[in-house]
């Protein structure tokens, strides 16, 4: 009979991948929690978060995140658009998980394995805004088969780490 893991008997092994996660004006305690513990679970080297109204000791958040805003660094910033520029310098691939009319599929997109790679994600409601879309490398987007055009912005985020992990190993 199979015995389900615990936190601390899980066989992974523990692996950071030179990926920034760039959160332009997310706002939710709910997702921002999320975002820490998919950034763990996908060993994101850092998050960059655009707001200054995140409450880290919001309770929803807390819960969400799980313990895991410790083991992802991260930091706030005032200008996204700033360090966009800085992380392209820095020699990394700068894409945007998007749908736009110039987006391209995921998983048609070839990430260059070599690469560091900046995944830019957008507010819940309103998405990327234009001048950081227009600062990205690349548009991807997640192909949907649905009626609907949108899907929750950290379930995209978690689909997008999955294939770009996949690719870096």
């Amino acid at each position: 009979m199979s015995k389900q893991h615990s936190h601390t008997t899980t066989p992974f092994q523990t692996k950071t991948f030179p990926i920034a996660i760039l959160c332009d004006s997310l706002t939710s305690p709910a997702n921002i929690g999320a975002l820490f513990r998919i950034g763990d679970a996908f060993g994101v080297a850092k998050i960059i978060l655009n707001t200054t109204e995140v409450n880290f000791s919001s309770s929803r958040l807390l819960r969400t995140a799980r313990g895991t805003l410790s083991k992802v660094n991260y930091e706030i910033t005032e200008d996204l658009l700033d360090d966009i520029q800085q992380l392209k310098q820095q020699g990394y691939l700068i894409l945007a998980l998007e749908i736009s009319d110039n987006s391209t599929p995921l998983d048609t997109y070839l990430i260059p394995s070599s690469n560091k790679i900046a995944l830019i994600i957008g507010n819940e409601q309103y998405g990327i805004s234009d001048s950081v879309l227009a600062s990205a490398d690349q548009i991807i987007h997640i192909p949907m088969y649905g009626q609907n055009s949108s899907m929750n912005v950290i379930q995209a985020t978690s689909i997008a780490l999955y294939t770009i992990t996949n690719f870096l190993k």
